[in-house]
């Protein structure tokens, strides 16, 4: 009797599960990447780029909907107190990304982020950790903005829109 019980519970399951079909991808836009300028900064950007959209089956060379991206960065100067003894630099990093659709040449999406950061600014040329915080805290903000991007990312329903939209 429990082996009668066990070959109908399998069999059920056999016929649920062929049952299904992986219908996941069937309707997944996917993206390729244009031109990055920026020298480092952009090639940072576009390797993000590339590892997060694959890792969501977004990415593919051929596709009709391309990313135009624009990353850059600023810094300022920033003082915290009165006494002046503890000098900050203020980064900012600001991301733009087109989504162009390739076959009416015309912008489908925009996306625009900014994040900035704090270090402590040393006063001399010869500590070099002014310049590894520097690149330290663009590769974070270019991280977390392209994060922000993929989280946004949406199919869109529209061909195309004006910019203003």
């Amino acid at each position: 009797m429990f082996r009668i019980k066990l070959l109908i519970l399998l069999l059920i399951s056999y016929l649920f599960f062929a049952c299904t079909n992986n219908v996941t991808n069937k309707d997944k836009v996917k993206y390729s990447i244009g031109y990055i300028g920026g020298e480092y900064d952009g090639l940072i950007l576009k390797n993000l780029l590339i590892n997060n959209l694959s890792n969501f089956d977004l990415y593919s060379n051929e596709s009709i909907y391309e990313l135009k991206p624009d990353i850059s960065h600023s810094t300022s100067l920033f003082i915290t107190n009165i006494d002046n003894t503890s000098d900050r630099m203020k980064l900012e990093s600001e991301l733009t990304i087109e989504v162009i659709d390739k076959r009416f040449n015309c912008i489908t999406q925009k996306f625009n982020g900014n994040r900035s950061q704090f270090y402590i600014f040393a006063d001399s040329d010869k500590y070099i950790s002014n310049n590894v915080a520097e690149k330290k805290i663009k590769d974070e903000n270019t991280y977390a903005l392209v994060k922000e991007f993929i989280n946004k990312l949406e199919k869109s329903d529209k061909i195309c829109k004006n910019i203003n939209e």
